[in-house]
């Protein structure tokens, strides 16, 4: 059995107005025996992020997680004081022996209505009881739908470019840079995506992607059916979300992956940060 949480934690600030990633380890713990852990909004010595401590988060997780191995994708890095850059994104934490590692910036198409910055997507190959899996972690962009519906068009056609080099890799040698090494064509990706379900970015992320490329699937509507999303974002924080609570975080999973679900879940009792966990369960 493998089992990922995904959770935007909004650098561990909670509902109570106090920033605490010992709390959010502790209802990660709670809630699953997690092989990977995908934490959306995470900081590193950035003070305007995590109430003027300017934190090195990524540290810090690391600790809360022994024996996990932390891998940090920034979508923005900037110039700053000592003791080293400003940078906030998306983590990657396994306890499964990472194979590869990627790092994709999505695309910010010009939207002069709204305020924006630069999203990413943190990749990882890891080796879970089956072989090789592919996990991808993003957060989208919230203020501009014209962002979104590029970012969700990019991690489209990365999948299909995956798949593609995988039916044509070329000629590879044993080994160096050159000489392959496993990036399944089967993934998930998971994360904030700042869309509520069937919205316009929703239906993009799950429509056909041409030829026999397998389209992803929402794993909660795969191994749900027609029940509503729990809700996991605006439960407690209803100053942020005034709407209440509602579905803004998935797992998208291709065909064999969806095959694996066991189950799919979401804490809606902590109030830790303004969005809930999520943890998918994969069969062994």
């Amino acid at each position: 059995m493998t089992e990922i949480v995904t959770w935007n934690i909004q650098c561990g600030l909670g509902v109570d107005g106090r920033v605490d990633l010992a709390r959010i380890a502790g209802v990660i713990k709670a809630m699953a025996d997690a092989d990977v852990i995908c934490l959306q909004e995470v900081s590193r010595f950035l003070a305007d992020m995590d109430a003027g401590a300017g934190a090195d988060q990524v540290a810090e997780l690391g600790d809360l997680f022994p024996g996990y191995t932390p891998l940090f994708g920034a979508a923005l890095d900037r110039a700053g004081d000592s003791p080293g850059r400003r940078r906030f994104g998306n983590l990657v934490l396994s306890r499964l022996p990472v194979l590869q590692v990627f790092r994709h910036l999505l695309p910010q198409p010009a939207d002069p209505a709204v305020k924006h910055m630069l999203r990413q997507a943190t990749e990882v190959v890891v080796e879970d009881t089956r072989g090789p899996l592919r996990i991808l972690t993003t957060h989208l962009e919230y203020h501009s739908e014209t962002q979104r519906q590029a970012q969700a068009w990019r991690l489209r056609d990365l999948q299909a470019e995956v798949v593609a080099n995988a039916r044509a890799p070329g000629t590879l040698p044993p080994d160096g840079p050159y000489a392959a090494h496993p990036r399944p064509a089967g993934c998930l990706i998971c994360g904030d995506f700042n869309i509520e379900p069937d919205d316009g970015v929703y239906r993009r992320m799950v429509e056909a992607l041409g030829g026999d490329t397998p389209a992803f699937e929402d794993a909660w509507r795969h191994h749900h059916g027609a029940r509503p999303h729990d809700p996991t974002c605006g439960v407690f924080d209803h100053r942020q979300w005034p709407q209440g609570g509602h579905c803004r975080d998935y797992f998208f999973v291709t065909p064999d992956i969806a095959g694996r679900i066991e189950g799919v879940s979401v804490d809606t009792m902590t109030d830790a940060s303004d969005h809930q966990p999520v943890r998918l369960v994969l069969d062994g």
